[in-house]
């Protein structure tokens, strides 16, 4: 007896559908929906079945996309996506570890759904347009000019992240350092003038509800924060980059660094208690 497609694939549905959405919650619900539609199917008929579930996934990620556009433009505060505990083997894959970061999920947020449907097959998973165009119901051509555009969107606004794993790590844990004895000018040091401090509490914790900017402003902020009572900070891996865990009077804040030239250049602080289900189990992210 040959394993179920869906078994074998399951770890790269939830990726693209993760991809598309930004959110585990709503991609494990798309998973669930491609494989009670697989469940229906005759799949002795089925000549490719990766292609064909992910052609399944896109469409069930398409239609959820578009419903929940209207749910984040009134969400309280910044939205950012919601982190993922990976195990460091993600990372080895370079190509798809920048492309689920935080930082990366944050600028596919500015695409429209087809966009970021065409975007993330294309890019991420190397689909050929014909098979995105039957995914997303558009021509293959016109999948192909949407394509174009939608890197030319992303590339304008993805961040520098060819780094240096070691690199990274040693920022992460300068920062880490830092943050918990809260020394201001330790602080200063290893972040960039222009940081940026994005945080997303989505109205059920506390978290600013505007960027914070610069380096100055970030610190100050930072070391105010260390002084909170029973802090626990600690290096994680979140969405294949090294990142960092700050938990806080019994709450846990999933921190999300991009790195450059040896400083840190944004922060995203996810305090949502909603979006930290995934923060003590290893999510599969597979291509």
């Amino acid at each position: 007896m040959t394993d179920d497609p869906f078994v074998t694939h399951r770890s790269l549905l939830f990726t693209v559908a993760y991809e598309m959405l930004g959110s585990a919650a709503d991609a494990e619900d798309v998973v669930q929906e491609t494989w009670l539609r697989w469940a229906e199917v005759d799949q002795a008929e089925v000549r490719d079945p990766r292609a064909y579930l992910v052609r399944i996934v896109t469409r069930q990620a398409l239609n959820r996309l578009r419903s929940v556009s209207r749910r984040r433009e009134e969400y309280v505060g910044e939205w950012l996506p919601e982190p993922l505990l990976t195990s460091p083997d993600v990372a080895e894959d370079v190509e798809l570890a920048e492309n689920v970061s935080i930082a990366m999920l944050t600028v596919l947020e500015t695409l429209g759904p087809v966009e970021r449907a065409v975007f993330v097959l294309h890019e991420v998973f190397e689909t050929p347009f014909p098979e995105i165009a039957e995914a997303v119901g558009k021509t293959p051509a016109a999948v192909r000019q949407i394509a174009h555009r939608a890197r030319e969107h992303v590339g304008a606004r993805r961040p520098r992240m060819r780094v240096d794993r070691a690199q990274q790590q040693a920022a992460v844990e300068k920062f880490l350092a830092a943050v918990s004895t809260g020394d201001v000018q330790a602080l200063v040091e290893v972040l960039a003038p222009d940081v940026v401090v994005i945080a997303d509490g989505g109205g059920f914790a506390a978290a600013s509800r505007k960027p914070i900017v610069g380096s100055d402003r970030v610190a100050a902020f930072l070391a105010r924060a260390s002084k909170v009572t029973d802090l626990v900070v600690s290096t994680a891996w979140f969405n294949g980059m090294p990142a960092a865990r700050i938990d806080a009077g019994g709450s846990p804040t999933a921190v999300s660094l991009v790195v450059e030239d040896g400083r840190i250049v944004r922060i995203y602080a996810i305090r949502n208690p909603h979006k930290l289900g995934w923060l003590d189990k290893v999510a599969e992210l597979r291509r």
